[in-house]
Formats: C-alpha cells, structure tokens, sequence
C-alpha cells in the first residue's frame, strides 16, 4: 500500500517503515501513530472547547510527555476536521477557539491515551511526568526569575544531572 503521509487526505493513516509514527508530525516519543492526532483533538473536544496550543500540551499532559504531536500535525488536523464539519473555530483574543460539533459528537471515540497506558511501565510513566513538570518549572524560572533565582536554578540542574549520572553509575 503506498502511503503519503503529508497530503491532507491521507492523515488517517500512519506511516510505515523503520520510523513507525515518528518523523514529521509523530513527536517527541513518536508512538502514536499519526491518525490518532484526530482521535485525541475528538477526545479534547468533546469535554471542552480549546486552543490548538492547549491541545497539543493536553495530549502530552495526559501521556506524561510521552506522546507531544507537533503543531505541524495538530494544525492541518484541526483545519481538516473545521472542513469536515466536526469542529468550528472562532476567533478569541487573536487566538482560535476549536469547539466540537454536533456532528462531531457523532465521530468522536475513545481517547487514544488509553492506549499508551497500557504500553506503559508505571515508574516510567511516573519519570516521564517527573521530567515534563521539571522542564515546566525550568521555562518558568526562565521566563520570570530572577537573574539570581536563574543562577540557583542552573547551578540545582547541573547538580541535579551529576546526581543522576551517578545513580547509572552504581553497580
């Protein structure tokens, strides 16, 4: 079967090959396949009207940063699904706000996130998390600290990457 994962159309279906649901549109992780992007922008939907940025950071929020799909999936995704007729989107604050359809009620299934809880060792799951909500403080202290609290964060990282270097170094 020939695939051609960059036309519109063809987004239901995933990418074959070596790279399974990685490479363009798969992100970081790459093991949902590329179809369930629609599935999961349903699933969000269908509890509350959201911005295309708020979907992506619920999918990884809710795989504990195992599954983060790229904007360059999410976008052409929410535009074909707006074509379809299954969402609309209105302008707010110079933002768009995608709210499901009732005829997109009728399409929407069971998340896809239930999926990855079943491939998922529980402590990494707990390790993902961990690191999600680490780089979510990290950017914050960035964005809003302090040059001396920026300094103490850097200086706690670095430490804190020794640390874990020496726990792989134990026998």
């Amino acid at each position: 079967m020939m695939m051609k994962p960059h036309h519109r159309e063809h987004h239901h279906r995933h990418r074959s090959g070596p790279f399974g649901g990685g490479g363009r549109g798969g992100g970081r992780g790459g093991r949902q396949r590329r179809g369930n992007v629609r599935a999961a922008v349903l699933s969000l939907l269908a509890e509350r009207p959201m911005h295309g940025y708020e979907i992506i950071q619920e999918i990884a929020r809710r795989t504990g940063g195992v599954w983060s799909p790229s904007p360059g999936s999410v976008y052409p995704t929410l535009q074909m699904l707006a074509d379809e007729g299954l969402i609309s989107a209105e302008e707010e604050g110079g933002k768009r706000l995608f709210t499901l359809t009732e005829h997109g009620r009728t399409e929407h299934t069971a998340p896809p996130w239930r999926d990855i809880d079943i491939q998922l060792d529980p402590v990494d799951g707990e390790l993902r998390t961990a690191i999600t909500l680490l780089g979510s403080a990290m950017e914050q202290i960035s964005h809003a600290g302090t040059p001396e609290q920026k300094a103490r964060a850097a200086e706690l990282y670095n430490e804190l990457r020794r640390k874990l270097y020496a726990i792989l170094a134990e026998e």
